[in-house]
């Protein structure tokens, strides 16, 4: 099992705000990016690193996009972090 882009995805601060924000569920883009004093292309940038790696999806509804968080993925990583120690971790 590959983590690589995972851990890209959440060695960054502002990805890791945004998959807080998510927490709470779904989200525009436009709702992310007043969270944020950056541009749009740079958040649109970071949600693409984070769907890339799987840790967060989208769907359209209209003319808008709304992000979710996917949890699959650090039930993996769960699994995979507590596997090391002995313990498992089943959601």
């Amino acid at each position: 099992m590959s983590f690589g882009n995972t851990f890209k995805a959440l060695s960054d601060p502002t990805r890791r705000e945004i998959l807080v924000l998510l927490k709470n569920g779904p989200l525009s883009a436009g709702e992310i990016v007043e969270q944020f004093h950056m541009t749009g292309a740079t958040v649109s940038h970071h949600l693409s690193v984070l769907k890339q790696a799987g840790l967060i999806d989208d769907e359209k509804q209209g003319k808008y996009i709304y992000y979710t968080l996917n949890t699959s993925v650090v039930d993996d990583i769960l699994n995979w972090i507590l596997d090391l120690k002995g313990e498992r971790y089943e959601k």
